[in-house]
């Protein structure tokens, strides 16, 4: 057998184990209807959770799947805060078992441990979006996000990704974390950059995922780190299944970082399509930013989702001190946001 063969199988079996996950998970299911993220029974959902990153980087760096526990009990503690999602960051390299990955954590152990992780996530009540995070051209090492997707491994990352999850109505697929330095035009297209690798566009992304009969939403990050939105509905992609979310990432000293962009960009997508904002955080270990844009986004209907749920120095941005929860001193004003909106 073939490792190419090999890998179909095993992704396959992957897509059986998910489909045939606990109650909890089958529960959960999301759409795009409009401007709205619905549930199964067609009410609004918002999306209000926390980024668990380490997947996109202890597999690539050779010493682990993941850093931190991402038992039930680890679960539990993020749940405590009244979330309802997580976004989980991933590695193209160590998903499709690129041979610049030690062998024991590329290919069938990571998918299975990223997969295991999402159904644990699932059980606990929660929505979960797989993000594509790190990645490289050729033979290059992933170790670390790019201007954007690459035509070399992303869309096979994609495809592989949207056949293990096909059938998880309760996963949401993240495109490209923070595409930057390149056109609104190579944004969709795909371009050349200066060092001679080729891009892979959006379009040909959402491609990718819907050729394996993946049917869910799917965020995608606009330019400048994710923080601009100006051209996301002009360039956006066509996709059959019209469910395209709009993913925007929102940090203290951004460019669109005050309520003046938020009502004239954000607002004007949001109007149109749902948004996410697939990151919120600050660096000055406090939260007077994310409350004045969490407070923005619950009166326009828009999602977000904190960097990061991880033992983290606070300026990071880390939202707690220790897996049992404890936050930070930048955490406890999302923790607590929260808490008041329940």
């Amino acid at each position: 057998m073939s490792a190419r063969t090999a890998g179909v199988l095993s992704v396959a079996v992957l897509a059986l184990s998910i489909a045939g996950a606990g109650s909890a998970a089958n529960e959960l299911s999301i759409k795009v209807v409009g401007n709205r993220l619905i549930d199964r029974d067609g009410h609004a959902v918002r999306l209000l959770g926390v980024n668990r990153s380490s997947f996109e980087y202890a597999c690539a760096q050779g010493w682990g799947m993941s850093e931190g526990p991402t038992d039930s009990t680890a679960i539990a503690a993020m749940t405590s805060w009244h979330i309802n999602v997580v976004r989980v960051p991933l590695n193209e390299a160590c998903w499709l078992g690129l041979p610049s990955v030690n062998a024991q954590y590329r290919g069938a152990p990571y998918r299975q441990a990223v997969t295991a992780f999402v159904r644990r996530l699932h059980a606990a009540g929660l929505y979960v979006i797989v993000d594509l995070h790190w990645n490289a051209p050729g033979a290059r090492r992933a170790l670390g996000q790019q201007r954007s997707a690459d035509a070399d491994h992303s869309p096979a990352f994609w495809r592989s990704v949207a056949t293990a999850f096909r059938n998880d109505r309760a996963v949401l697929f993240d495109l490209y974390n923070e595409p930057h330095d390149i056109s609104w035009e190579c944004w969709r297209d795909g371009c050349r950059i200066p060092n001679g690798s080729k891009t892979a566009g959006m379009k040909q992304l959402v491609n990718a995922v819907r050729s394996a009969g993946a049917t869910q939403p799917i965020l995608l990050g606009g330019l400048n780190w994710a923080n601009d939105l100006s051209g996301w509905l002009h360039w956006r992609p066509p996709d059959p299944r019209r469910q395209l979310v709009a993913s925007v990432h929102v940090y203290d000293g951004n460019a669109c970082g005050d309520e003046s962009c938020w009502d004239s960009v954000i607002a004007e997508v949001a109007g149109q399509v749902p948004v996410v904002s697939g990151e919120i955080g600050e660096e000055d270990c406090a939260h007077g930013f994310i409350d004045k844009y969490m407070s923005w986004a619950d009166a326009h209907g828009v999602s977000y989702l904190a960097w990061g749920w991880n033992v983290w120095e606070c300026r990071f941005p880390g939202l707690i001190t220790d897996y049992d929860g404890t936050p930070t001193e930048f955490g406890v004003g999302f923790r607590d946001h929260l808490a008041m909106l329940k």
